[in-house]
């Protein structure tokens, strides 16, 4: 069989078995793509130049058997293979952390953030870390900022510093436990965070998929804001007077705006729209939370 031909009767599987994508695929056949050329120790980026490669009996064999438990275990591919991409960069990731595919990685790739920066900018926070991909993304786009990286599980900064040390970034980026800006070693100049926010009707809801990532990393009360208002309540104290922060909430606008409506942001665009992502000034905090 053809690696093509192997690649569409494995997404037809996936169609059949009803798996959920979302965790770095959209759909099924990029999803099969992914498992396929993994298993074949191939690049993902490769496939325009092995579909029309034959695949033998063992090979067929091995990659029905990752297919079988994709489609058994719902866990994401990426759990499955170990690795996750982000603009185009390798991270390590496991069931410690939730698989990183963060919009703000956009923001930071396209340099739509950087209008709101300055030459002054040297010391930024990625608070909820996770496997660190934000933190390691935010060290190579700017290579004069120092980065702590802030995560209330011992578990996902331990994922976090495997990336760190993989993308030789120990110098730089520095790991914090604790809950949400507790450990913080401000002022800083730029904030980013994807926090827990998905509503819990949103969260009873979720594709056995999302529910084989750490709930601590999505769950983010009645309306998703809990995590939302703790940070803040308390970011203030720790930004520089310019400094900005960067924050992702998903598809949960409406009821942002509901908890804040006196707080002034910027909607960012990205690819999902522009209303997954907001900057919100250190000024303006203190304007629309008084």
């Amino acid at each position: 069989m053809k690696l093509i031909d192997c690649i569409e009767a494995q997404a037809a599987r996936l169609v059949k078995a009803g798996v959920a994508f979302g965790h770095g695929t959209t759909n099924a056949f990029d999803e099969a793509a992914w498992l396929v050329l993994w298993k074949l120790g191939l690049p993902l980026d490769s496939l325009g130049d092995h579909e029309e490669d034959l695949l033998d009996a063992a090979q067929l064999a091995g990659i029905e058997a990752l297919v079988d438990e994709r489609i058994r275990t719902r866990k994401p591919a990426a759990y499955l293979t170990r690795e996750a991409w982000l603009q185009g960069v390798p991270f390590y990731v496991d069931e410690r952390a939730i698989v990183p595919r963060s919009f703000i990685a956009e923001l930071i790739a396209e340099a739509t953030i950087d209008p709101w920066l300055s030459d002054s900018t040297t010391r930024a926070l990625d608070l909820c870390t996770g496997n660190g991909s934000l933190a390691i993304l935010a060290a190579m786009a700017w290579p004069d900022l120092q980065v702590d990286a802030i995560d209330l599980s011992e578990d996902a900064l331990a994922v976090a510093r495997i990336n760190v040390d993989r993308h030789g970034l120990a110098g730089r980026i520095r790991l914090l436990q604790g809950d949400a800006l507790a450990p913080a070693q401000g002022p800083y100049d730029l904030i980013l965070c994807n926090p827990p926010y998905v509503n819990s009707q949103s969260m009873a809801a979720l594709p056995a998929e999302y529910r084989a990532e750490p709930e601590l990393a999505l769950a983010g009360g009645s309306d998703g804001m809990d995590f939302v208002r703790k940070l803040f309540a308390t970011a203030p104290a720790q930004m520089n007077a310019r400094a900005v922060l960067v924050l992702e909430i998903g598809n949960e606008r409406e009821f942002f705006e509901a908890a804040f409506p006196r707080l002034e942001v910027a909607w960012m665009e990205c690819s999902a729209g522009e209303d997954q992502v907001l900057l919100v000034t250190r000024e303006a905090l203190l304007a629309g939370l008084n």
